[in-house]
């Protein structure tokens, strides 16, 4: 027997388990820049907070992005489609 049965499903697993890695080291990314903003801001540097507030809403908008291919393609794998 097959692990999976349909393959669709296996990729869709496969697809989401990526993903789920990829999400993971952005927000450990995102995570490092705010201890590292709020460390230079805290140090008197306030010209670093805008540069990473940017960047933190970029990463912000890929993890989103990121969460809805996930939703697609776990719909896509349930249904069949």
């Amino acid at each position: 027997m097959p692990l999976y049965p349909d393959i669709k499903k296996g990729r869709g697993l496969t697809a989401i388990d990526a993903v789920t890695s990829i999400l993971v080291l952005l927000l450990v990314i995102q995570m490092w820049l705010l201890t590292a903003t709020l460390d230079a801001f805290l140090a008197g540097h306030v010209e670093t907070a805008t540069p990473a507030a940017i960047v933190s809403g970029i990463l912000f908008v890929a993890c989103f992005l990121m969460y809805r291919f996930v939703t697609h393609v776990d719909h896509q794998a349930r249904t069949g489609r």
